[in-house]
């Protein structure tokens, strides 16, 4: 410890701390950085494509979650590195944008920073690298332009969309029902869709699962599921035509912000007080009735006293329905929702043709359907499956239907595809191999090498598919440069085909080229990083 002045004549002290500091600078610190990297992607290379395997990781708490979805992989795994940390980010922005492909992104800039190791090992300067991957991506993502294809779909003719979800869900582990839920999902979407637009609002789409039944069983409803029952045993089960009244104010007689305090000290007093509570409720009753309401949507609970004049008065009620529920039924229905009982009228309710409560299995679970709304454009994907007790499946379903409508909404947004199966990195791969002929300099080995980390993808689905990696990719490449042909990809399913479009493996363009982009960022700005220092460990 020493003792200085600064030039205000103050004394400060210095600690030795600073060479407690670890401090990596120049090569090291790249060949850090970069391992770090690696280590992340080569997590995330085995859960590519329909053949990967799924992660299984377990929270401090104790929940499990299985999946194969690189973005919640990454966001579930506990990362230290801060270099890990951004192939978490970056897996996280595919996801924000795209929905689907976040595990090709991570391998693809674990390929790039591979490669990158070598060309610094020779001693060619970072930033030409990164310069070089610049150029080189320009390249794929033109090339990805030009080898796409316009794909006409209609609100009568969806196949085509649905071929695409079922690319993205023959990854996951719903895969035996893709189908199914492929066309669930597209539905879901046109439903929501604004066609003119090209605009999709995915927050219409409720996902909502209950364990028990099995996957077979999902299915699509044009309404709102809530999980809750009518108030009252005996409250019709079924109402038809249903004028509905979504209340955000409690069915109890009004209480005083302040501090009170009743004295009652007869009995004609308690009398007057419960007499004029059974005013307020026949009051708060009859305004519903007035309204001419027959369902009432509470948020808050009421007493059993309120129950049982919304019982006698012939007027179902559903109580403690959430407040994105309340809103997504409020879509649905066309109502308001009306926060004090004076404001009820009659325009101010929801419309639906059925309201019915359904029961599953022997549990007392019940759940109300909306259905035949006025307003058809919010509707529910309603998941059944799994083991009782384990959300595992449940979860994870979910998370897959969410990728398969991420694509379908792209597609109505941009409805240019590639081709799947690592057809599109091998074509971008050859055509930047080509283009890096045009470049003298130092620059063509980065664009070299970025073709050749554009095989990663490819070759990972071969090895993941237990075919032999090196052999199946040089054949597939082999056959796309005498033919010519972009839509030779790696046959995972054992097809006895290499060509995608006869297998209908699409996947979305704006999907590929973000997944190409953002791996090359991300990379750049790995490789910029010449000197880390991070603070001692006490």
């Amino acid at each position: 410890m020493a003792l200085a002045f600064d030039e205000f004549g103050r004394p400060f002290i210095i600690l030795r701390e600073q060479e407690k500091k670890t401090r990596l600078r120049g090569l090291d610190a790249q060949k850090a950085n970069i391992a770090a990297g690696k280590a992340v992607a080569r997590m995330l290379r085995t859960s590519l494509g329909p053949k990967g395997m799924d992660k299984m990781l377990q929270s401090p708490d104790g929940d499990v979650i299985i999946t194969n979805d690189g973005a919640t992989i990454l966001e579930q795994m506990d990362v230290d590195n801060q270099i890990a940390k951004l192939m978490v980010e970056l897996s996280r922005s595919q996801d924000y944008e795209i929905g689907d492909g976040t595990t090709g992104v991570v391998v693809m800039a674990g390929a790039l920073l591979e490669q990158a190791e070598k060309l610094l090992e020779r001693g060619i300067h970072p930033i030409r690298v990164a310069e070089g991957y610049e150029m080189a991506s320009r390249v794929a993502f033109d090339h990805l332009e030009r080898i796409s294809r316009r794909f006409e779909f209609s609100a009568d003719n969806i196949e085509p969309l649905v071929q695409t979800c079922m690319t993205t869900l023959s990854s996951k582990i719903v895969n035996r029902c893709k189908q199914a839920l492929a066309e669930i999902a597209v539905k879901a979407v046109l439903a929501v869709a604004d066609l003119e637009r090209k605009d999709v609002n995915l927050d219409l789409i409720k996902v909502e699962g209950k364990v028990g039944g099995k996957l077979e069983d999902t299915e699509l409803v044009y309404g709102i599921i809530v999980d809750k029952d009518m108030s009252h045993p005996q409250m019709p089960k079924r109402i038809e035509d249903a004028n509905i009244a979504i209340l955000t104010c409690p069915f109890e007689p009004p209480k005083p912000k302040t501090k009170h305090k009743v004295d009652i000290d007869t009995v004609e007093k308690f009398q007057t007080l419960r007499e004029q509570e059974q005013k307020y409720f026949d009051e708060m009753v009859q305004k519903c009735k007035d309204a001419g309401a027959t369902l009432v949507i509470c948020q808050w609970g009421f007493d059993d006293e309120a129950n049982h004049l919304l019982m006698h008065r012939n007027l179902p009620a559903v109580r403690w329905v959430g407040g994105v529920e309340l809103e997504l039924i409020a879509i649905a229905t066309g109502g308001r929702i009306v926060p004090r009982f004076q404001e009820l009228s009659p325009e101010k309710l929801g419309k639906a043709g059925l309201v019915r409560e359904k029961s599953f299995g022997t549990t007392k679970d019940r759940m109300l359907y909306i259905e035949q709304c006025a307003n058809s454009r919010a509707v529910t994907i309603f998941i059944r499956g799994g083991m009782e007790k384990s959300q595992m499946m449940i979860e994870e379903t979910k998370r897959s239907l969410h990728d398969a409508l991420c694509v379908a909404r792209n597609l109505i947004r941009n409805n240019s595809i590639v081709y799947g199966g690592g057809s599109a990195e091998i074509s971008c791969s050859i055509a930047v191999e080509t283009a890096a002929d045009r470049h003298p300099g130092v620059e063509q080995y980065a664009i070299r090498s970025f073709a050749d980390a554009l095989d990663a993808v490819p070759l990972a689905l071969a090895e993941n598919s237990g075919l032999s990696p090196i052999d199946t990719l040089t054949a597939v490449k082999a056959q796309q440069v005498k033919e010519s042909n972009p839509h030779c990809g790696i046959d995972c399913n054992d097809v006895g085909t290499n060509d995608m479009k006869e297998q209908n493996v699409f996947e979305t363009l704006i999907g590929k080229q973000q997944q190409i982009l953002l791996a090359t960022q991300v990379v750049k700005m790995i490789l910029k990083i010449d000197d880390v220092i991070s603070p001692s460990e006490y």
